[in-house]
């Protein structure tokens, strides 16, 4: 039985171990928060001999998450003015981005970063270099959003910097301007992948109609950029949902007066679950925020 934590405290729980032969026992390991809410589901094969079956225990431990820090090189632009207006809306499906929680803190992706719309959310820190004549001395790194996607122009035949193979950031005018003159156009930079930190739970806004229901994930901590989502109804096994486009996940199932529950799963392999987030008498366009974050 699940007995409230401290804060701060993970439990863990070995449910079984299915051995399939003499050599090697499978252990799912389940991670839950102090509410007792699923929060990580793990697999793992044991080596054989193995001299006690665990059916449950619990542990304090904390996951370390797996995003690749180190830097890279690529190239920035800006588009838009200081009001950050075309910035807005985008291929990543965010819409407002004030609304939801962006501001201008954004930049739209080269195809060669943007990973089919995969990598929306993400959060990388830039830094202007080798280039004293434009960039701002001592002006650090700035941290940002991907919202956006660049597109590849192929009718033009110099400043590629959004076609393949190159890794460009189109920042909004703010950002730019914290790292370069305004003038400068394109700079070189480098690159890397941050946490993102977020205020409040993870969040859902439903679309769609009674034929199919489209999933907007945003407000996502952690590593940002979710890689898969599954969906529950009321009395319903767990449904994969597919990616649509951006950070929009789909399914053809009826789900409509029941209440929802998704796992939803980062680039870095974590996975929180968030049981009955969604009330029953739901309405497309609404959204609704989970208890927690990445």
């Amino acid at each position: 039985m699940w007995k409230p934590l401290d804060p701060g405290e993970i439990k863990i729980s070995f449910d079984g171990a299915m051995f399939k032969d003499s050599h090697e026992a499978d252990i799912e390991v389940v991670v839950r928060n102090p509410h007792g809410e699923i929060m990580v589901t793990m697999s793992e094969k044991i080596p054989m001999p193995f001299s006690v079956v665990i059916l449950e225990t619990q542990a304090r431990f904390t996951i370390d998450g797996e995003i690749d820090n180190n830097w890279y090189d690529a190239h920035a632009t800006f588009y838009g003015d200081m009001t950050g207006s075309e910035t807005m809306q985008g291929a990543c499906g965010y819409g407002n981005l004030f609304d939801q929680g962006y501001g201008l803190s954004t930049a739209a992706l080269s195809s060669a970063i943007f990973n089919n719309g995969l990598t929306c959310g993400a959060c990388f820190e830039l830094q202007c270099v080798n280039d004293p004549q434009w960039c701002i001395q001592n002006a650090g790194t700035i941290k940002i959003t991907a919202t956006n996607f660049c597109p590849a122009n192929y009718s033009k035949t110099q400043d590629l910097w959004c076609n393949p193979p190159q890794r460009h950031f189109d920042l909004s005018m703010p950002m730019f301007t914290k790292i370069a003159q305004y003038k400068a156009g394109v700079i070189p930079v480098k690159y890397r992948r941050v946490p993102c930190i977020k205020q409040g739970g993870v969040r859902f806004e439903l679309k769609g109609n009674l034929n199919w229901l489209l999933v907007l994930v945003y407000n996502v901590g952690g590593a940002g950029d979710v890689s898969n989502v599954k969906i529950k109804g009321t009395n319903t096994d767990w449904i994969q949902m597919t990616h649509n486009w951006g950070q929009n996940w789909q399914t053809d199932t009826q789900l409509v007066g029941l209440t929802l529950s998704f796992q939803v799963t980062t680039s870095d392999g974590k996975m929180l679950q968030f049981d009955n987030v969604v009330p029953r008498n739901w309405q497309y366009g609404q959204n609704f925020q989970g208890r927690f974050n990445f």
